[in-house]
């Protein structure tokens, strides 16, 4: 959580920092972090915080999201479709530097308080 003199951005990188340990320690492996994919002039890009592989190969698009607390639905239901849409394209403009496609999916962490909750497979791309 913010403190006095913290900043959002610091708060929000202090998270997934966190999120990005955990997903280490589970066994996934970083392959970029902060991909970003720049709007046209009439709508916004999109940024992905966390690209992961598994050990079987597949590519792991995660959406870190923290929350103070689970009022207004909490962090996972700040992952709206809007939010979704931009992570998808995003993750198929990432994807389109590659020559083969893994097998892909898109988690969500979620942190309200001290609690960390990782969502496996929390979207599809439709």
């Amino acid at each position: 959580m913010p403190t006095s003199g913290t900043t959002t951005k610091a708060w929000g990188d202090a998270a997934e920092t966190r999120a990005l340990a955990y997903l280490q320690a589970q066994g996934l492996a970083l392959v970029a972090r902060n991909y970003r994919v720049a709007g046209g002039p009439s709508r916004r890009g999109g940024e992905i915080d966390l690209i992961m592989r598994e050990r079987d190969g597949t590519l792991v698009f995660v959406e870190v999201r923290q929350r103070r607390s689970s009022d207004w639905g909490g962090a996972a239901a700040s992952v709206t479709g809007v939010k979704q849409r931009r992570l998808i394209r995003a993750a198929q403009h990432y994807l389109l530097r590659l020559a083969v496609w893994p097998p892909c999916r898109f988690d969500v962490i979620a942190m309200e308080d001290e609690t960390l909750e990782w969502l496996k497979a929390a979207f599809d791309a439709r």
